[in-house]
C-alpha cells in the first residue's frame, strides 16, 4: 500500500490493550469490526456441538483477523481470546469501506488473506478426518519447529507457547492423549521435553510420525 494509504489506516485505527485470558469478540457477536494485531498473541476458537472448544489457528503480531465481517457484514464466526497481553488495532467496517473505495487494493489483499484462511481449513479438515492423533501432534510440533524453532547440532530448540490443553484443542483430541503422544514421542527419541514448554524436536524422527 502507498504511503497515504497507511496513514489513513493508522489515523481510523483505534488501539487497546487487553491482558491474559481477555476475550475481544465472542462467537456470534455483532461483527462491526476488523483487528490487526500489534503485540502479543491471540487463539480463534470455536464450540463443538458436545461444547468441547476446536482452536482454528492462533494470531501473531502482524496479523490481521476477523476479516471476513466486512464482505458479509454477519456476526463473528469465532470467538478471540488472549493468551498473551497483547496490543489490539480495531478497524470499524464502515471506516474500511470507505478506504477500500479509495484503494481497491486493500480488498484485494484482503481476498488474499481469506483465500489462505481457507486453505488452512480445509488442510485442518483433512487433518482431522484422514490423520491419527499422533500424525497430527506431530504435524503440529514440526510447522511450529520450522517456523520459531531454533536449528542447533542435537536439534531444533523450540519454546513452545501452548499448553498441553491447547495442543489438544488444536488437534481435536484430550489433554491426557497429548500428554501420552509427547511420552511416546519422547521414549522414541523425537522430542526431548527439557521443562515447561521447552522441547529439542528431532525433525527427521518426528517426521516418521506424519
Amino acid at each position: 500500500m502507498n504511503e497515504a494509504t497507511l496513514k489513513d489506516i493508522a489515523r481510523l485505527m483505534v488501539v487497546k490493550a487487553y491482558k491474559r485470558g481477555e476475550m475481544i469478540f465472542a462467537e456470534g457477536d455483532a461483527g462491526e469490526a476488523i483487528f490487526i494485531l500489534k503485540q502479543g498473541r491471540i487463539k480463534l476458537t470455536k464450540v463443538n456441538p458436545d461444547g468441547k472448544e476446536q482452536i482454528l489457528h492462533f494470531v501473531e503480531p502482524g496479523g490481521i483477523f476477523a476479516e471476513v465481517v466486512l464482505f458479509d457484514a454477519g456476526p463473528y464466526p469465532a470467538t478471540a481470546e488472549v493468551i498473551e497481553d497483547a496490543r489490539v488495532g480495531m478497524l470499524l467496517n464502515s471506516d474500511l469501506e470507505g478506504l477500500v473505495c479509495k484503494s481497491p487494493k486493500i480488498a484485494l489483499q484482503m481476498l488474499r488473506l481469506m483465500s489462505r484462511r481457507l486453505r488452512a481449513a480445509q488442510r485442518t479438515i483433512r487433518d482431522l478426518a484422514l490423520h491419527d492423533t499422533y500424525s497430527r501432534l506431530a504435524g503440529v510440533l514440526l510447522r511450529y519447529a520450522r517456523k520459531d524453532g531454533i536449528r542447533r547440532a542435537q536439534g531444533i530448540e523450540l519454546e513452545l507457547f501452548l499448553t498441553r490443553q491447547e495442543l489438544a484443542n488444536f488437534i481435536g483430541t484430550t489433554r491426557e492423549t497429548v500428554a501420552r503422544i509427547l511420552s511416546k514421542f519422547q521414549a522414541d527419541g523425537s522430542v526431548k521435553i527439557r521443562k515447561r514448554g521447552q522441547l529439542l524436536i528431532d525433525e527427521e524422527k518426528l517426521r516418521s510420525w506424519v
